[in-house]
């Protein structure tokens, strides 16, 4: 038998990622998604190396706990419940309280409800995906891996906002950052494959997909990133409007009779790249659009790419030197034009890009600029690798 698998959840707001994974081979036996939860169009799909394609149950309106029961029923009938060692889950925010991962019991339930006002549209059904596989599967430890973690390494300089300072004495509103399991795998990765010793490197990192965020790692710790004390800040993402002037939002509710809620759903749902181009929150079809002379389309991915260049020159000023710019993400990946427009933004930092190189996501070691060039790569990040990583340490 092996039990060395790990069981990942990653619950949304309305939708669960789900995979097994070995984390001593990296073997992935199965993984998959249910989305649309909680309406008439929920489904789970899910996928095998054996069988690449999907298999599609539909949940009849399920919510989390229907998907949830019906992924661990997936797992007996393949025969995998029995060579779980645990389940990992990502849990978004863990506030001040938590910097590292960890194994769950009752009084650490009670400690990540407190943090639901910092996160209510994520640390709920976080915790949530957590109860319902304690009762579905509880013989087998769960643990937490938290987005905001890596970043606690932030000097007060660089995560306190210059507001009363009672503020976050007494609420803790501070920049905590997100995407923090991301950007501890890219920064690890970088170092093996740029041969660079842990203690002695310096990144700048560009995570890129529909949610949008860089981060500045300082010999393997986060020193500054883009995202605040919710995902909201920093750059435009597929939806989310990043920075704006705070005055906007009595602007808005006054300009256009809008309510607080109505103002926050714009610039969370409404708002970066489907608000510019009014069409898609999908680079791929913006680019598409903008290839067929749509101007607020081409106008979106010039402002996406200026946005992503202007915060990683900010976020220099955080490191000594630059050994290596990565980029990853859906979008970090695999658009090659975004990482051409933003590496032409950066050429006052020493980036020059290698067009050939970038048309092929990169070379051997993922490198996408000339060799006089400071050193820009495409690393594919792996969040839930690094979740069973972490949840196989803490089992043991």
């Amino acid at each position: 038998m092996n039990s060395h698998m790990i069981l990942v959840i990653n619950c949304g707001s309305s939708s669960i990622k789900f995979a097994v994974i070995n984390p001593h081979t990296q073997a992935c036996p199965v993984q998959g998604l249910a989305e649309r939860l909680s309406t008439d169009q929920s489904q789970l799909s899910y996928e095998t190396p054996e069988n690449e394609q999907k298999q599609t149950l539909l949940l009849q309106g399920g919510d989390h706990s229907v998907a949830l029961k019906s992924i661990t029923e997936i797992l007996s009938q393949m025969g995998l419940l029995t060579e779980l060692n645990a389940v990992g889950h990502r849990v978004v925010h863990g506030g001040e309280t938590f910097s590292e991962s960890m194994l769950i019991d009752h009084n650490s339930i009670d400690a990540l409800k407190q943090l639901n006002h910092l996160a209510p549209l994520h640390n709920p059904v976080n915790v949530l995906g957590i109860e319902t596989l304690q009762k579905l599967l509880p013989e087998l430890p769960q643990i937490a891996v938290f987005d905001t973690a890596f970043h606690q390494s932030l000097p007060e300089a660089a995560f306190l906002y210059a507001l009363p300072y009672e503020l976050y004495e007494n609420d803790g509103v501070r920049r905590y950052g997100f995407h923090g399991t991301s950007y501890r795998y890219v920064s690890q990765a970088a170092c093996e494959r740029l041969n660079k010793p842990a203690d002695d490197a310096h990144f700048l990192i560009a995570h890129l997909g529909n949610g949008c965020s860089a981060c500045a790692v300082s010999n393997g710790k986060s020193v500054d990133t883009s995202m605040g004390l919710t995902p909201l800040e920093g750059l435009a993402m597929g939806t989310r409007c990043g920075d704006v002037d705070p005055g906007l939002i009595q602007f808005l509710a006054q300009r256009k009779n809008l309510s607080l809620d109505q103002v926050m759903d714009m610039l969370n749902k409404k708002s970066g790249l489907l608000g510019i181009s009014g069409s898609s929150n999908d680079m791929r079809s913006i680019q598409q659009a903008a290839s067929e002379g749509d101007k607020r389309a081409t106008l979106a991915i010039e402002v996406f790419a200026f946005r992503v260049a202007r915060y990683l020159g900010a976020l220099a000023v955080s490191l000594p030197r630059i050994d290596a710019l990565v980029f990853t993400g859906g979008i970090g990946e695999n658009d090659r034009l975004s990482r051409s427009l933003i590496l032409e933004h950066l050429a006052i930092l020493g980036f020059e890009l290698d067009g050939e190189l970038n048309k092929k996501n990169g070379d051997e070691l993922g490198v996408i600029s000339t060799p006089s060039s400071t050193t820009a790569l495409v690393l594919p990040t792996n969040e839930e690798l690094m979740i069973a990583i972490d949840s196989s340490k803490l089992v043991g």
